[in-house]
């Protein structure tokens, strides 16, 4: 069983950055894919960016992004700590959503940016980009 939590959503200006973290419990954080969905009101829960699995504490991992993210937020995590983060930069009102982290046993970066093989979800942050 692993419980996610995550921290760092508020309110930000257009233009400004925030980073997202998402602690998790258990001992195997880092036999985990982990990700970061969200939802926006009104709209489906959508892919936001992966992180590979990694076999060692300071190994690189495998990266994904969407389109409408790529070259403004950076996935990242830290197993020492159980942590995965989302620096967000250059922030646009489109990017106002609930944002979830996720984390799948299974699968790669790609497969689980299809959300088919998540496993555990947490319960959400909000990010409010105001213009």
């Amino acid at each position: 069983q692993v419980q996610l939590e995550e921290s760092g959503g508020g309110l930000v200006q257009v233009g400004g950055s925030l980073r997202l973290s998402c602690q998790a419990s258990g001992r195997t954080f880092s036999n985990y894919v982990m990700g970061w969905f969200r939802q926006a009101p009104g709209k489906e829960r959508e892919f936001v960016a992966t992180i590979d699995r990694s076999t060692s504490l300071t190994s690189y991992s495998l990266t994904y992004y969407a389109d409408s993210v790529k070259g403004r937020f950076t996935i990242s995590r830290d197993n020492a700590k159980n942590t995965v983060y989302l620096q967000m930069n250059s922030l646009k009102p489109e990017d106002t959503a609930v944002y979830y982290c996720a984390a799948a046993r299974w699968g790669t970066p790609a497969t689980v940016a299809a959300g088919a093989s998540v496993n555990y979800w947490g319960q959400g942050t909000q990010v409010t980009v105001s213009s």
